[in-house]
C-alpha cells in the first residue's frame, strides 16, 4: 500500500511538470459507449443488415436537351417509385437540388455561400408539371416546395411492401456558370463545357432509421435511394456526351472511326486516342454537320447519374481489368488546355489503376464505364464520372483523380448518407486512397498527405496534431453542415481517414482489419449504413471491444501522450530486469511499440496493449533482462499522433 501511495503522488508530480493537471480516468476512457442508432429486426447487432432489413426503390427515365444559346436544361422525367417499407405513404418528398442557386435558399445564409456574388444565383427549378399516376388513376397531387424539397401529396397511401406508382415531371432550369461548383458551364477555347450533376428532380430516402429524411441541401452531398435509369441527352450535332453508364446507341452519335477506337480501347492496357486533339475542330469527328444528336445511356442499380457535354473534347481510353476476367472502361474527356505528358494524357492510366486497384483490394467495381472529367475544377464524384479541373497535372491530378474515383466505393456502392455523416463517404474514400497513393508506379505520389495540414518534410501522422490541440475543431460525428468551412476538410476527410490507418495498422493489424472491413463493404453494398453499423460490424468481425476508440476519436476529440515516466533497473540490479513505467497524459490511449536499446547495440520490441492502461493511467511492468540498457523509447518509428514526442525517450543509468 505504500509503494501504490508514493507511486500516485509521483505520477501526479510528472504530470505536474509536464503541464498535465491530472491524470486521465481509465474508468471513463474504457467505459461502455452506447452507440447512437440501437439494433433491431432492421440493423443486427453485429453490424449486418438484419432479417427486417428494407429500402425503397427508384428508377428514372428521363429525357433531357440542352439549349446552348440560353445555357437551359430541359427535361420531362418518369420516376417509377417502390415501397417497400412496412408504411403506407400519404405522402412522398422529392429533392430538388438545383434550388441551391436560388438568392433566397437556405445554403444562401451558409458562410461558405455569401461571398457569391449579387448576379451568381438561378430560379432553380422550373416545373411546368407533375403527374401522379397510381394504378389506373392519373391525377395532378397537392404539392408543397420548401427550399430544396419538393412534398407530393397523394390521393390514396401508396401501399407497404411492394406498392408502387409513376411521378411524371416535366422541368427545366438554367444551368450556372463556373460559380455553379457541382453543376456548371466553363467557357474553353474550344467551346463551352457543360458539367451536368445534380440535374433531375430525385427521391428522398425514407428509411427504417428517420421515415423521410428530407434534410434540405445545404451543400453537403446526398442520400438516395437506389434503382435503374435510363437517360437521353439532346445536344448540337457538334457535341461530345460522356456520362454515368453505358451509351446505349453509339452508332447514331459516333463516327465508325470513333467506334472502331473505342473497340479497340476495350482492349488495350495502353491509352487509345478515342478523338485525337488535332481533330477537335474538324467536323468530319462528329457523324453530322447540323441540327442535334441525341445521346441515349443506361445505368443499372445506381444512386445517381451525371453527364459532361462539350464541342472542345479530347477523348480516350483504356481497357479496366476486373477480378474473376470481368472488364469496364476508362476513358477521360478533357479540352486541349489539359493535354500535356504530366497533365490529362495521363488521367485514363490513373482511373485505370484506381478501380484495378480498388476493387482488387475492396470490392469489385459494378458499372461498365468511369469517366474522368476535365472541367473548372469542381473535385466531384458522380456514380461512373467524376468531375475534376483541366488544368491539374502531376501528383494533384493523380490525387484528385484516385479520390473521385475511390467515392464510387463510398458512397455509391456502400450508400451512407452524406448530409449527415460527411465523413462515412470523404473519410473511408481517404483512407484507401493512402494505399492507392502507395501501390501506384512504386509510390511515385506517395505518400498521400492532408493538404491543409502537412508541413514539406515532417512526419504524415503529425498532421493531425494541430486539430487534436484545437479546443474549438468539432468532432468527427458532428452534422456534416454544422461543421465550418475551416473544419470541414480535416474532421470529415483527414481525421476519420487517418483513425482508419491507425485502427487498420497499430490496433488489429491488416489481417483483421482488411477481413472486417471487406465485409463491411459487401454487407452494405448498395444498401444504407448509419455509422452505428459500421461501429458494431468492425468490433464484431474483427473480434476486438473498439468502445475507447470510437469514444477518444470519432466521439471526441482527445490527444495522445504517452511518456516514459521512469525506467530503471529492478531493485538497481541490471541481472534482475529492467522496471518501466508508460504514462498516458492525455484521455487518447492506442497501443504502443516500446524498444529497449542495449549496451550491445542490439535492440527488443515489446508492444504494450491499451489492457495495461485499464486500471490506472501508468502501464508500469518488469522486462527480463540481464545485458546493460542504453535507452528505452516509446513509438521508435513514429507512426503515433503523439502530442509531444520530447517525453518518449528516456535514458537508463
Amino acid at each position: 500500500m505504500k509503494f501504490s501511495m508514493i507511486r500516485a503522488v509521483s505520477v501526479l508530480v510528472f504530470l505536474a511538470a509536464a503541464g498535465h493537471a491530472t491524470p486521465p480516468d481509465p474508468r471513463q476512457i474504457f467505459a461502455p459507449l452506447t452507440l447512437p442508432m440501437p439494433p433491431g429486426t432492421t440493423r443486427s447487432s453485429g453490424g449486418l443488415p438484419g432479417p427486417g432489413y428494407w429500402q425503397n426503390r427508384s428508377d428514372y427515365s428521363i429525357k433531357a436537351a440542352i439549349d446552348p444559346a440560353t445555357h437551359t436544361l430541359s427535361a420531362t422525367e418518369t420516376i417509377t417509385y417502390t415501397n417497400n417499407s412496412p408504411d403506407p405513404l400519404d405522402v412522398l418528398w422529392i429533392q430538388l437540388d438545383q434550388n441551391i442557386y436560388r438568392p433566397d435558399s437556405r445554403a444562401s445564409f451558409m458562410p461558405q455561400y455569401r461571398p457569391r456574388k449579387a448576379d451568381e444565383s438561378t430560379p432553380g427549378y422550373q416545373i411546368e408539371s407533375i403527374t401522379v399516376l397510381d394504378g389506373q388513376t392519373s391525377y395532378v397531387p397537392d404539392k408543397i416546395t420548401s427550399d430544396t424539397r419538393l412534398q407530393l401529396r397523394l390521393k390514396s397511401p401508396l401501399i407497404p411492401k411492394g406498392g408502387l406508382l409513376k411521378i411524371r415531371i416535366a422541368y427545366h432550369y438554367t444551368v450556372p456558370g463556373a460559380w455553379g461548383g457541382r453543376t456548371a458551364v466553363t467557357a474553353t477555347k474550344n467551346g463551352d463545357i457543360y458539367e451536368i450533376a445534380q440535374w433531375f428532380p430525385r427521391m428522398a430516402v425514407y428509411d427504417d432509421l428517420r421515415g423521410w429524411d428530407t434534410a434540405p441541401y445545404l451543400g453537403s452531398e446526398f442520400y438516395l435511394d437506389y434503382g435503374d435509369i435510363d437517360y437521353a441527352v439532346t445536344v448540337p450535332w457538334n457535341y461530345i456526351v460522356a456520362g454515368s453508364g453505358s451509351l446505349q446507341n453509339p452508332k447514331d452519335v459516333l463516327t465508325q472511326t470513333e467506334i472502331d477506337r473505342l473497340q479497340k480501347a476495350a482492349a488495350s492496357d495502353a491509352t487509345v486516342m478515342i478523338r485525337k486533339p488535332e481533330e477537335v475542330t474538324d467536323p468530319a469527328t462528329r457523324p453530322a454537320k447540323n441540327g442535334v444528336k441525341t445521346w441515349q445511356f443506361h445505368m443499372s442499380h445506381t444512386r445517381d447519374v451525371a453527364f459532361t457535354a462539350s464541342p472542345a473534347f479530347v477523348w480516350d481510353a483504356a481497357r479496366i481489368n476486373l477480378p474473376q476476367g470481368a472488364h469496364a472502361l476508362a476513358m477521360s474527356v478533357y479540352p486541349v488546355e489539359g493535354v500535356g505528358p504530366q497533365n490529362w494524357n495521363r488521367s485514363t492510366e490513373y482511373v485505370k489503376f484506381a478501380i484495378e486497384h480498388f476493387s482488387k483490394r475492396w470490392f469489385t467495381y459494378p458499372w461498365p464505364v468511369m469517366v474522368n472529367l476535365g472541367g473548372h475544377g469542381a473535385g466531384m464524384e458522380y456514380p461512373g464520372i467524376v468531375f475534376d479541373d483541366m488544368r491539374d497535372a502531376g501528383k494533384d491530378l493523380f490525387w484528385i483523380t484516385t479520390h473521385e474515383v475511390g467515392h464510387s466505393w463510398f458512397p455509391m456502392i456502400v450508400g451512407s448518407d452524406e448530409r449527415r455523416d460527411a465523413w462515412m463517404d470523404e473519410g473511408f474514400n481517404t483512407f484507401i486512397d493512402v494505399y492507392a497513393s502507395d501501390a501506384f508506379n512504386k509510390g511515385e505520389y506517395a505518400p498521400k498527405r492532408d493538404p491543409e495540414y502537412a508541413e514539406q518534410g515532417g512526419n504524415p501522422v503529425d498532421d493531425i496534431l494541430p486539430i487534436l490541440a484545437d479546443a474549438q475543431a468539432p468532432i468527427i460525428m458532428t452534422p456534416a453542415d454544422v461543421i465550418s468551412e475551416k473544419y470541414r476538410h480535416p474532421i470529415s476527410y483527414f481525421k476519420p481517414a487517418l483513425g482508419l490507418v491507425l485502427l487498420r495498422e497499430q490496433i488489429l493489424g491488416a489481417d483483421r482489419f482488411d477481413a472486417a472491413f471487406r465485409r463491411y463493404i459487401a454487407a452494405w453494398a448498395f444498401k444504407h449504413p448509419a455509422p452505428s453499423d459500421f461501429f458494431r460490424l468492425m468490433e464484431s468481425q474483427a473480434g476486438e471491444d473498439l468502445s475507447w476508440f470510437w469514444r477518444g476519436w470519432f466521439f471526441a476529440n482527445e490527444k495522445l501522450d504517452l511518456a516514459v515516466k521512469s525506467a530503471g533497473y529492478v531493485d538497481a540490479q541490471k541481472k534482475t530486469g529492467l522496471h518501466l513505467e508508460i504514462a498516458a497524459l492525455d484521455p487518447l490511449v492506442l497501443p504502443a511499440t516500446i524498444e529497449i536499446a542495449f549496451a550491445d547495440g542490439t535492440k527488443q520490441l515489446v508492444t504494450l496493449p491499451v489492457e495495461a492502461f485499464y486500471q490506472n493511467a501508468t502501464a508500469a511492468f518488469d522486462l527480463p533482462t540481464t545485458k546493460p540498457v542504453v535507452q528505452v523509447a516509446v513509438d521508435p518509428d513514429h507512426v503515433l499522433p503523439d502530442a509531444d514526442r520530447s517525453n518518449n525517450m528516456a535514458a537508463v543509468k
